[in-house]
């Protein structure tokens, strides 16, 4: 049997999707400074897994604020910052991703730490997170003052290299 951090990079992924409704195995998923926070849920015509609308805002109001399994700064750092670097060397454009500098694309999320929470269901999937103020994308707003901003599409693919 591999140590945990060894086997993290090869399993990381296994092991949070496969214990997604074990809490504690969520909790210790979390724990690990190796993990990071991403979906994969996709959305069409309003179907699809909640997750697909409520994966970083269940992080920040579940697992940093009620649970305390991580702290705002880490989860933020998990979210953004870390799927950033782990991704730069087989997609450039990732080296201006999670991160607030000159020269970074400006993808920001402004949000309430007390009432940031996701509120999608399996019956409504596609129900918008509570506490999200303001949301950027390129420096473009497409959520402002708590509304989404009909008609901006300013997101870009990131494409990585074939190899």
């Amino acid at each position: 049997m591999r140590p945990l951090s060894s086997a993290v990079s090869t399993a990381a992924v296994k092991s949070a999707h496969g214990c997604l409704e074990k809490t504690s195995c969520r909790i210790n998923s979390l724990s690990h400074p190796a993990v990071m926070v991403a979906s994969d849920g996709i959305l069409r015509q309003g179907k699809g897994h909640p997750r697909a609308a409520g994966t970083y805002a269940r992080v920040l109001g579940r697992y940093v604020r009620e649970q305390k399994v991580l702290s705002l700064p880490e989860a933020i750092a998990r979210m953004s910052l870390l799927p950033a670097r782990r991704l730069e060397a087989v997609a450039p454009a990732m080296r201006k991703k999670g991160r607030i500098q000159p020269g970074a694309d400006a993808d920001l999320a402004i949000f309430d730490p007390q009432t940031v929470i996701d509120q999608a269901t399996f019956e409504n999937p596609a129900r918008y997170s509570a506490g999200f103020r303001h949301v950027l994308v390129n420096g473009v707003a497409v959520v402002r003052d708590g509304n989404l901003v009909e008609g901006v599409k300013p997101g870009e693919g990131v494409r990585g290299a074939l190899r």
